[in-house]
């Protein structure tokens, strides 16, 4: 069934690694194995630096068009490959086939979007103050880039880092989670039959901390992006220190929904519901500590019970499923816990709360009503489809819960009171802020969070300037 060749992608060649070492990569819904994913040595990472180094300097020079048109043709092949490249995301993540369709859709729009921006890495004009004097700046590619990407965009992660590099004119080695690896190589098959240079895009495997340890004490990476947890982002921010390499990231968040009282109930609820259990909540925009107006939360709840308990559970290759696996076992030990923390903290289970069948790694949609501020599901991002709600009265209260975490990734907002909605989007400690729907991520938007959500923004025009430096030159 799992049809894609698990490789790496050193200096224009597929291969295995050299020195043997490797891990099964499981299906989440199963249980069974895919395939033997290939870790990369030092050697082959030491491979992957140097043709980084020697494919920068050759994708640099060439013309903004010239970049553009290698691009377009992978994502023109991305998309042809648009079924063959979600089925094997399904396999490997666990993810609905329809959801797994439409982001690698939505990667051939990255794709093609910052092969247009690209040809817009607009410098200006300076008038001078001294006469005969021309001054002027550039943007240019940053240099080669080291970037990790997380397991639950197997393609979207991925390929925000891979286009918003190339279309600024960068090399990349990027190490894709050993999780989800086979989407991230598809990719890059399409790149490679694209035309792109050797070395300008090297894909790599191994133990995370080795391989991201190794990378970022070389000089040759000057740019950091990562799309992972807030403690992981921590560590790697810490090893580029030394080297001064800058960084993007994309880091864990907590989003709080704020229902207020005029709010449009069923909107608010199909919208609320889709978004928490999409990709069984393993989702860091997911919506995640829902507080909800005390006139509204017995409906709230009553409407949200309803539509959960619909939801249909089971292999993503299944017609008609709406939530597949979580990626592995330790997940569902965590739900476990969460769950009977706020238990013991006095909340209660509407729905759900329990692990499904003993094959593949499932888990209930599962909604928790009256759960106290003190709940570490309240704190800690669950990363899973449980769903804690309380009740507030008074803005000013729901505002400063919301804002008490030291995360600030995405929130949500659900009235119809356009003053209301603006007064609470801008009180909010957020990089996104949805209001009365939940989708924040395009291809042209920026996408990135505040404190300990990380920094720096992939996507929109910010993605693109992630990967550039500014000079300026002054001449007589």
């Amino acid at each position: 069934m799992y049809s894609e060749r698990l490789e790496l992608l050193i200096d224009g060649v597929f291969r295995a690694g050299s020195e043997g070492a490797g891990e099964d990569l499981i299906d989440p819904a199963t249980g069974d194995v895919l395939g033997r994913l290939p870790h990369a040595s030092k050697a082959d990472l030491d491979e992957a630096l140097a043709s980084s180094a020697r494919g920068f300097a050759v994708w640099k020079t060439m013309t903004a068009i010239q970049r553009f048109d290698i691009m377009d043709k992978a994502a023109d092949l991305i998309a042809q490959r648009k079924g063959e490249i979600a089925r094997t995301l399904t396999l490997e993540n666990g993810k609905p086939l329809g959801e797994a369709t439409g982001e690698v859709q939505f990667s051939a729009d990255v794709v093609r979007w910052y092969a247009e921006e690209g040809k817009r890495a607009y410098g200006r004009i300076v008038p001078a103050r001294i006469p005969g004097v021309r001054q002027m700046v550039f943007k240019e590619p940053i240099g080669p880039v080291a970037a990790f990407a997380a397991w639950n965009f197997p393609a979207s992660n991925v390929i925000r880092k891979i286009a918003g590099a190339l279309g600024a004119g960068c090399s990349i080695i990027i190490k894709p989670a050993e999780e989800t690896p086979g989407t991230a190589i598809a990719f890059g098959r399409c790149f490679q039959e694209a035309g792109l240079p050797a070395g300008v895009l090297n894909i790599v495997f191994g133990i995370p901390a080795d391989v991201s340890s190794y990378l970022l004490t070389s000089p040759i990476p000057k740019k950091v992006s990562l799309t992972g947890s807030t403690p992981v982002g921590k560590l790697l921010q810490k090893l580029a220190a030394d080297t001064l390499k800058r960084c993007t990231m994309e880091l864990g968040g907590h989003s709080p929904v704020i229902v207020h009282a005029d709010a449009d109930l069923d909107r608010a609820l199909d919208a609320v519901v889709a978004a928490k259990f999409r990709n069984a909540g393993q989702v860091c925009t997911s919506p995640t500590r829902f507080y909800v107006h005390d006139s509204l939360y017995k409906p709230f709840i009553e409407g949200f019970a309803e539509r959960t308990r619909r939801i249909k559970i089971g292999h993503g290759l299944e017609d008609g499923v709406q939530m597949g696996p979580m990626i592995a076992s330790r997940r569902l030990d965590v739900m476990d816990g969460f769950i009977a923390d706020a238990k013991a903290d006095g909340a209660e289970i509407v729905t759900g709360g329990e692990r499904i069948g003993n094959n593949g790694y499932f888990y209930a949609p599962t909604l928790l009503k009256n759960v106290p501020d003190s709940a570490r599901i309240m704190t800690e991002e669950p990363f899973g489809p449980v769903a804690p709600t309380t009740t507030f009265s008074t803005f000013d209260e729901v505002i400063e819960r919301a804002n008490s975490l030291p995360y600030g990734l995405a929130s949500f907002v659900f009235t119809r009171n356009g003053t209301l909605a603006r007064n609470t989007e801008m009180a909010l400690e957020a990089g996104m802020v949805g209001v009365n729907h939940t989708v924040i991520s395009t291809a042209e938007t920026p996408f990135g969070g505040v404190n300990e959500s990380g920094y720096g923004s992939e996507s929109g025009i910010e993605g693109l300037e992630a990967f550039q430096r500014t000079k300026f030159v002054s001449e007589i």
